[in-house]
């Protein structure tokens, strides 16, 4: 598993299909079984190719995290000790100082993104729960915008999973992510999206919003 980043890119794996060239995807599930059935093949699939991988998750369910890749043969305590994999809590990643900041998450990305390539990585799975959007945190209401920008940072090579739940997200929220992520997981089945906005079109749509009588916010069902 030694990363080589002059070896050809091997092909993506998800839910059975082959994932094409648009790698900013969003997940949407109802349960942590329906999830993880997904999941776990696609990421030892990156391990097993010698690929970075960075798991964002909720600090509350880390320890589970942890064990449901065990019980796909996942030696976590190698792997991270590596440095192939990275476990991240949401506290870590998106709110350092207590608030969300889309600036700097991007630039984080960008950062975490691109060291992975100089360390010899071909590319990097990133896989992030996206719950910690219904905290009660200041900026978390700019999770839609920054969903939208990430589009213009994002490097193709790189398959992104943003996972939301579905039993937690107001429908309107869920309106929105669908129409920011060109690739989509609903029903346990990998598609191209239909309705996704290029990112400039729909952060044209937030400005004008922002003009309107109500700003825009989150809900929790």
């Amino acid at each position: 598993m030694n990363p080589n980043i002059n070896e050809p890119e091997l092909p993506i794996r998800f839910g059975g299909l082959e994932l094409g060239k648009n790698r900013h995807i969003c997940a949407f599930f109802r349960t942590p079984e329906e999830e993880y059935e997904l999941l776990l093949p696609f990421i030892t699939e990156g391990l097993d190719a010698g690929e970075k991988v960075f798991h964002v998750v909720n600090p509350r369910l880390r320890a589970d995290h942890v064990r449901r890749l065990g019980s796909a043969g996942v030696n976590v305590e190698s792997v991270e000790k590596s440095g192939q994999l990275q476990l991240c809590d949401w506290e870590q990643a998106y709110f350092p100082d207590g608030r969300f900041d889309q600036d700097r998450m991007l630039g984080m990305w960008q950062e975490v993104l691109g060291a992975a390539g100089q360390k010899g990585y071909t590319r990097t799975r990133l896989i992030a729960h996206m719950e910690w959007a219904l905290e009660d945190r200041e900026g978390v209401s700019d999770l839609i915008e920054y969903e939208a920008r990430f589009n213009l940072v994002h490097d193709p090579r790189d398959p992104v999973i943003c996972i939301y739940d579905l039993t937690k997200f107001k429908g309107d929220i869920i309106l929105d992510v669908l129409r920011t992520h060109p690739t989509i997981i609903v029903g346990g089945t990998l598609r191209e999206n239909p309705f996704f906005v290029t990112p400039n079109q729909f952060l044209r749509e937030m400005r004008e919003r922002r003009t309107g009588p109500e700003r825009y916010r989150l809900h929790v069902k």
